[in-house]
Formats: C-alpha cells, structure tokens, sequence
C-alpha cells in the first residue's frame, strides 16, 4: 500500500467514526451536532429579521489584504516573494460570492498560490461544484510558480483528486521545495489537523533537511509544533475570522482546540510568524458581522 493509499484509508476510518481527532485529543461528534444544531435554529431565525440581508451583504463586501511578512534568514533570491493565499471558499455555500472574488483579484499577479482548506462547505452539495466555483474565482489570477493546496475539515479524501486534476499540487503531510537559482524554500503542507490529525503531520513537520522552511496548514491548532520544527512561516484559515464578531473584530468562536491566540491576522509563536486567513467565504448562517472575508497577499522580505 502506497503512502497515499494508507493516508486516504485513515482518512476515511476518521470520517466514518463516531469522534473527530485533534492534537488535544479525541472528541465525540454529538457535541458538534448540537452545536449545528443550535446554529441550524439561529440561522432559521435570522432569516425572518432585516439582520438576514444585512449580514448577506457583508458577507460579499470581500476585502484584498497586501502585507509583508520580515523573516530572518529568508534566502535573498526569495525576498519580494508574493504568495496569494486564499482560504476557506465554501462557495457552494454562497456562490454569489464568486463575482465578489472576481472583483478584488483582478490584476493579481503573484509568485505562488496557496489555498489553505475548505474548498467544500454543505454536505449536500457536490465536491465537483465547489472546486468549479474555485476555478472561476481564480481565473483572472496570474501565478507564475506553483498552486499548492492543503485539506480543511470540509474536504472528503476526493478533493485531493479533484483539485490535482485542476492543476493544483496537494500537500497532505508532505513538502515541495521551491527553487530560485541555487537556494531553496520548503513548502510543507498538512491534512486538517482539527478533525484529522494524526501523528503523520507531525513527522512531516519533522521531517526536512534545514531549509527554509513555510507551513500550509488549514487550522492554527499546531502552531507551537512548527515553531519547535524550526519552520519561518506559517499560513492558516479554519477560523473565518470568528465570522460573527463582537464591535472591534473579537470573535466569538474560533473552533479551535489550541493555539487560540492565533485566530485570525497576524500573530507570532516563539520564532515564527504566523497568519490566519479571515476566509473568503462563509458557512452557515450565511452572514458576516464585524468581520470581513478577505484574499491575501503576503510579500516575503528579508528581515
């Protein structure tokens, strides 16, 4: 059995068991069904108030983020490095969202694209129709080096397949290493640690020669393992931003099992730099309050 084959076999004995597996360990799943079920009554309530269409439209107000990131070390040939990070589509959800993506990624032209997790969103729609909405989102996007992709914890086993069959290299507890003349960056992406973590991301994170190191991971929930790995950079969504947000932008829930400091925008971990994707989309309630979906373009420079 190949290590794909052994990686989509625990994969799907995760998905068809009775409890989800994070780094703080197992939880059973009846707590996130009366979760979304809490979250079913809210969002049917919502719908019968002016606040509906309000958090509609702020939902599609997108937003494109352009930061840049000072990392010690970076070798030269990767300073004004420009990576699209894009998290958290769920366009199958809201796809009206696509033209709203449209809008503030024309004109982007970047080195790399990365698509932290999340492509998917309601069970009940199909995996196919997500990615194609992707596409369409992306495809005024010009990227001149490699489209990288990790799994959130909407993303079934298929996804991979469906997003390497649309050009995309999916890192599931692997890296690729970027070149420029004779230096080297490391990309190391993971499977979503929220729902699916297993040991084999942590020995991906382990697993490197001493180059410079960047994490894709779709949830922050192992922030402190990367910084102890030595890794520079680390790139996440998962959150949406806390979606629904307290005045000021403070979420209310994060979903997130550990690390909780780093739950949206920039943050550091020890030596590493880290930053939460807002997300592009939403799940239900299909709204947004105090917090705005976003792109991002981070320009890597030498500190």
């Amino acid at each position: 059995m190949s290590q794909s084959e052994q990686w989509a076999a625990s994969r799907r004995g995760i998905e068809q068991s009775r409890h989800w597996i994070s780094p703080a360990g197992r939880r059973s799943r009846w707590r996130k069904a009366v979760f979304n079920r809490l979250i079913a009554a809210f969002s049917l309530g919502l719908q019968v108030t002016p606040l509906q269409a309000r958090g509609r439209r702020n939902a599609l107000d997108l937003k494109r983020v352009d930061i840049e990131v000072a990392l010690p070390g970076l070798p030269p040939s990767f300073d004004g490095y420009r990576i699209l990070q894009i998290s958290d589509t769920h366009l199958d959800v809201l796809p009206a969202l696509v033209d709203a993506a449209r809008r503030v990624l024309e004109g982007v032209e970047v080195d790399l694209l990365a698509v932290t997790g999340d492509v998917h969103g309601s069970r009940s729609a199909p995996i196919a129709h997500s990615v194609e909405l992707l596409m369409q989102a992306l495809q005024d996007v010009r990227v001149h080096g490699p489209r990288l992709a990790v799994l959130g914890n909407h993303d079934s086993v298929e996804m991979a397949a469906m997003l390497e069959e649309r050009g995309f290299d999916v890192l599931v507890n692997r890296s690729r290493m970027l070149e420029r003349g004779d230096e080297r960056l490391c990309v190391t992406g993971l499977d979503d640690v929220h729902n699916f973590y297993t040991e084999a991301a942590r020995a991906a994170f382990e697993d490197h020669d001493g180059e410079y190191r960047i994490a894709l991971v779709h949830s922050a929930e192992i922030a402190d393992f990367a910084d102890q790995a030595g890794y520079a950079l680390y790139l996440s969504g998962h959150t949406h931003g806390g979606q629904i947000c307290l005045p000021g932008g403070r979420p209310l829930i994060t979903q997130l099992t550990r690390c909780r400091h780093a739950a949206v925008g920039l943050w550091r971990q020890g030596r590493m730099t880290g930053y939460t994707s807002a997300g592009l989309g939403v799940s239900e309630p299909t709204v947004r309050f105090n917090s705005r979906g976003e792109v991002t373009i981070i320009t890597l420079r030498r500190a």
